[in-house]
């Protein structure tokens, strides 16, 4: 069972009335995102509450006109999953951090300055997300978020959105090797194998990965490869 001492409020509301647990607020969020599955690790007590603060438990009737059961493990799991989880301040500020790690990686991957057709470096979209006053808000989903940072950044910057489409040639020796790396970090949209062994392939990336692709690729085959762009959208 979780420390009692750093317990938080988790709520549901069915009605007037409030249903409220005690959990640990770390293990609260990891059981909503499916990466938990014992409420032994979250519940800090035992027990549906109408007022933790006050130690006044919902009663019987209550709980099962609201939940339609009196089993204890479901009601809790409602709460979790559909309920409130009152994050503390520390925890805010740590999926605030988060999401914004993951904003930035996502420009500098599929996003490009329009008019030299070049990836962001992760620092220059951090230093134009603080001269935008970009706001994280930790309860919104991430593609809601990254759509609103991209919305501030453009006043500032000629950003995109942009997917590559290429191609490349490379000899029967590093063919096996190159199509295993494609299909571990590209989407192949067509392979195209020579009479000779040679392998020809027409894979998708995102705009901001490219350099990575080819440098990835220019050392597989120590250079012995083409590469050209076909298209991009």
């Amino acid at each position: 069972m979780a420390n009692l001492e750093e317990a938080i409020i988790a709520r549901i509301k069915k009605g007037n009335v409030n249903f409220e647990i005690l959990v640990n607020c770390e293990k609260a969020l990891e059981y909503r995102a499916g990466k938990i599955t014992d409420l032994n690790e979250v519940v800090a007590s035992k027990g549906i509450f109408s007022d933790v603060r006050k130690a006044n438990k919902a009663t019987n009737e209550e709980i099962k006109k609201a939940f339609l059961t009196e089993d204890e493990n479901s009601i809790i799991d409602q709460i979790l999953k559909k309920g409130d989880i009152q994050l503390t301040a520390e925890h805010k500020a740590k999926l605030r951090e988060n999401k914004r790690k993951q904003i930035i990686a996502f420009i500098h991957t599929n996003a490009v300055d329009a008019k030299t057709g070049y990836p962001f470096p992760p620092q220059r979209i951090e230093m134009l997300m603080e001269e935008a006053k970009v706001k994280i808000d930790e309860f919104e989903t991430l593609e809601h978020e990254i759509q609103n940072v991209i919305k501030a950044l453009r006043p500032l910057i000629p950003i995109k959105l942009e997917t590559r489409e290429l191609e490349i040639d490379v000899a029967a020796s590093f063919a096996s090797q190159v199509l295993n790396l494609l299909k571990r970090k590209t989407k192949i949209v067509k392979e195209d194998w020579k009479s000779n062994g040679n392998l020809v392939a027409i894979f998708e990336i995102p705009a901001g990965i490219q350099e990575e692709i080819e440098n990835d690729l220019n050392k597989l085959t120590k250079g012995d490869v083409d590469i050209k762009i076909l298209n991009k959208k």
